[in-house]
C-alpha cells in the first residue's frame, strides 16, 4: 500500500476527507483515482472512509492559492455513492466551512490573534470566500456556543462572508434570463424558477406535485413516482440552464418549498439531486433564497419576504433551518451572502491506498 497525508473534518453539516493537492497526483485522473480509493468506491463505502450517503463522501483539495487576492485554493469533489465517479461540477459550502482550519493546521495560512481571516478562492467556480476564524493565542479554537441546525451541539462559529457567487456554474443568476420557466414533465407542465447564487438549484412548488412539502426526507426519498417525476424536469431544466446533460451531474439541485411553519421565510425539501437531503446545502439554501426574494419567482404567495437592501432569510428545512443575510443594490443585483457554520477537526494522519501495479 501507499500513504498519503490526510484530515477529516466535519465543515457545517456535512464530513469531508481534507488532502493537501502537493499529496495528490498531479494527473486529474489519477488524483480522482487515489479518492474514489480514499473515500471507497461501492455503495457501501466499506473499503474507504466515506459513510455511504453523499453528506459523508466529500474531499476538499487545498494548495496556497495562484490568486494574489486569496490565501487558499479549494477544490471540492463529491464522490457519487456507488457510481465509483467524482463529480467536482459544485461547490459545497459545508465543506467549505472546514478550509480555513485545514489551512491552518497544514501550515498553509499563518493564524493571528484572536481572529483569522482565510481567503479561499472556490476553484470549481472562481468564486471568493472570506472565512472568519477564532484563532486565540494564534491556534484554532474548535469549541464554542454557535449552535447550527443539523449538527448536536455548539463550536465555535465559522463566518463565511461569500463574494460575486451569482452564475458559479452557469455563468447567470437566472440561467436561462428568466425568473419563472415551465418545462413538461412526465405528467404535465411545471413552473419553476431556475436560480444560480452560488449552486445551481431549480425551484418548485411542492402542492404542484402533489405534496405539502412538509414531509420528511424518508418519505421523500420512498416515493419513487415523485423522484422520477422531479427527474424529468431536472433533465430538461439542466439544458436550458446551460448545464447540458445533466443525468450523470449532481447539479441542478431541485427544491420543493411550501409557506414556512417554523417563523422562517419558507420551507423546503431539496433532492441533491435524486435523494432528498436531511437539511440544505449551504450554497442551495442562498440560491433558495435568492429565488424567494426576486420579484415574480414561483415563491411569490408561498415566501415571506421583508423589505430592505439587506434582508436575513430562514430557509426551513427537514431538521431545522438555515439563516443568512443577503445584500442587494439599488438595481435588484446580489451584492454579497453571509452565513455562520462551524467545523471541527476530527482526525489526521496517514490514509492507506492500494498500490497500483505499474
Amino acid at each position: 500500500m501507499v500513504s498519503i497525508p490526510y484530515m477529516q473534518l466535519r465543515g457545517g453539516s456535512s464530513k469531508g476527507i481534507y488532502f493537501l493537492a502537493s499529496d495528490l497526483p498531479e494527473d486529474v485522473d489519477a488524483r480522482d483515482q487515489a479518492i474514489l480509493d480514499a473515500v471507497g468506491r461501492d455503495a457501501r463505502q466499506i473499503d474507504g472512509l466515506g459513510g455511504a450517503n453523499p453528506l459523508t463522501s466529500k474531499v476538499a483539495v487545498v494548495s496556497a492559492s495562484s490568486d494574489a487576492d486569496c490565501d487558499v485554493d479549494y477544490l471540492f469533489v463529491q464522490v457519487v455513492v456507488g457510481e465509483n465517479r467524482v463529480d467536482t461540477t459544485p461547490n459545497c459550502g459545508n465543506i467549505l466551512a472546514g478550509v480555513g482550519a485545514f489551512a491552518i493546521e497544514s501550515g498553509l495560512v499563518e493564524a493571528t490573534h484572536p481572529k483569522t481571516m482565510v481567503r479561499v478562492l472556490m476553484t470549481n467556480s472562481g468564486n471568493r470566500c472570506d472565512l472568519e476564524i477564532e484563532t486565540p493565542n494564534g491556534h484554532v479554537k474548535y469549541d464554542g456556543d454557535t449552535a447550527i441546525d443539523g449538527v448536536p451541539g455548539t463550536a465555535s462559529p465559522v463566518i463565511c462572508h461569500y463574494q460575486d457567487i451569482a452564475g458559479s456554474i452557469t455563468g447567470a443568476l437566472l440561467p436561462t434570463g428568466n425568473t419563472r420557466d415551465t418545462f413538461e414533465g412526465l405528467d404535465g407542465h411545471y413552473e419553476v424558477t431556475c436560480i444560480d447564487n452560488g449552486m445551481p438549484v431549480v425551484v418548485m412548488r411542492a402542492d404542484d406535485f402533489g405534496v405539502t412539502g412538509y414531509e420528511n426526507a424518508d418519505a421523500l426519498n420512498n416515493d419513487a413516482d415523485l423522484k422520477a417525476r422531479i427527474e424529468a424536469v431536472r433533465l430538461k431544466a439542466g439544458v436550458a440552464m446551460n448545464l447540458g446533460d445533466v443525468t450523470d451531474k449532481v447539479v441542478p439541485k431541485m427544491c420543493l418549498i411550501a409557506p414556512p411553519v417554523e417563523g422562517g421565510n419558507v420551507s423546503s425539501r431539496t433532492f441533491i439531486p435524486h435523494a432528498c437531503h436531511s437539511a440544505i446545502g449551504v450554497l442551495g439554501a442562498v440560491s433558495v433564497a435568492t429565488a424567494c426574494a426576486l420579484s415574480g419567482s414561483v415563491a411569490e404567495g408561498i415566501a415571506s419576504i421583508p423589505d430592505g437592501l439587506v434582508k436575513t432569510l430562514s430557509v426551513e428545512h427537514p431538521s431545522g433551518e438555515f439563516s443568512m443575510t443577503l445584500t442587494f443594490d439599488p438595481s435588484g443585483a446580489v451584492q454579497s451572502a453571509g452565513l455562520v457554520r462551524t467545523a471541527r477537526l476530527l482526525a489526521k494522519g496517514e490514509l492507506y491506498l492500494p498500490k497500483k501495479p505499474l
